[in-house]
């Protein structure tokens, strides 16, 4: 694969940024990312299947919404019209019919796939209307089942390896999950997705949850080559604490060494993590190194304690590492 665009033409105040995953963890760094860059990609996973996007995708063979949706209201801005889309598309609709549960953002979504017939271009007529600071892509051009090899998932048979499918299950399994892939197997990408990769000059990928929003990534074959081939410098932002469920009792090195498992030609260039989540800091400098890159630790979560980071702390972590470590030009 080729880069869309020679490195070294880049506005050297607005890095080309593309930042992947899903859920509370991609909005969380996408909400970081839009105050320090004009130039923002979201790509973002399609394999959700609960809740209203699982309904939708069931009824309507659609792609599932949510997770776009969220990343859209993560780029909307901080003034009235940003604030007050946000609050509308997250809306969700509380009654005893057919509606209740369902988020507005996501009927919105759907209407204009419909109408269109082109997911990638509605997604940029609802950002247009959100005045999103970036714009926010899927990873791929079909839904996907998540599917996990969990051992332990029965207690009463600890040692047995069990597959669990669909990402809302996967994402609370009981028991250790040792691997992931999707169905079907080698999904198509999405071409704007894969031409974006190629031509930035960061990728982030992280924080989320590690199995069912961050590795699915890598479970694209054309995705994972851009990720791979491009000449972008990679940063990997790790979670403030283990998820209950998947990644029950990780630590910080364990999610490196999981996701070099799954993706061992990934390297990355620096592994953000906070710095009060980090217990064992050797360990963790190994593991970075290892997948070719160096720890950056940074105060990043919310000052109130909650295990949520905060989008300023964050858009200074980021803005340090981008300064830091140079945008443009040769990296190994």
């Amino acid at each position: 694969m080729a880069r869309g665009r020679a490195a070294g033409r880049r506005d050297a105040q607005q890095p080309k940024v593309v930042a992947l995953g899903g859920g509370h963890g991609l909005s969380a760094s996408l909400a970081a990312l839009r105050r320090i860059t004009g130039d923002l990609t979201a790509v973002v996973t399609v394999a959700d299947d609960g809740g209203s996007s699982g309904r939708l995708r069931d009824e309507l063979g659609v792609l599932p919404p949510g997770d776009l949706r969220k990343a859209l209201a993560a780029l909307c801005g901080d003034d009235d019209w940003g604030q007050t889309w946000a609050r509308v598309i997250q809306h969700r609709f509380a009654s005893r019919g057919e509606l209740h549960g369902h988020a507005v953002g996501n009927l919105l979504i759907v209407a204009l796939w419909e109408q269109l017939g082109d997911p990638v271009a509605a997604l940029e007529w609802v950002g247009r209307l959100l005045g999103a600071h970036g714009r926010v892509l899927p990873m791929s051009a079909v839904p996907l089942e998540l599917q996990a090899q969990v051992r332990g998932h029965d207690p009463a048979r600890p040692h047995e390896t069990t597959t669990v499918r669909g990402q809302a299950t996967v994402a609370l399994t009981p028991g250790e999950v040792l691997s992931v892939h999707v169905v079907p197997q080698d999904p198509p990408a999405v071409p704007q997705a894969v031409e974006a990769v190629l031509d930035a000059d960061w990728v982030v990928l992280g924080p989320g949850s590690w199995f069912s929003s961050v590795i699915p990534h890598l479970l694209v074959p054309e995705l994972l080559q851009a990720l791979t081939e491009t000449r972008a410098r990679r940063v990997l932002s790790l979670n403030l604490a283990p998820q209950p469920g998947e990644t029950e009792g990780f630590s910080p090195q364990r999610h490196l060494e999981v996701l070099a498992r799954h993706a061992p030609k990934l390297a990355f260039d620096v592994v953000l993590a906070d710095e009060a989540a980090v217990p064992d800091r050797d360990s963790l400098n190994d593991a970075a190194a290892r997948l070719g890159g160096r720890v950056e630790l940074a105060p990043v979560a919310a000052p109130d304690g909650a295990p949520k980071h905060d989008p300023e702390l964050l858009a200074a972590a980021y803005d340090r590492i981008f300064r830091m470590h140079g945008r443009i030009g040769p990296w190994r």
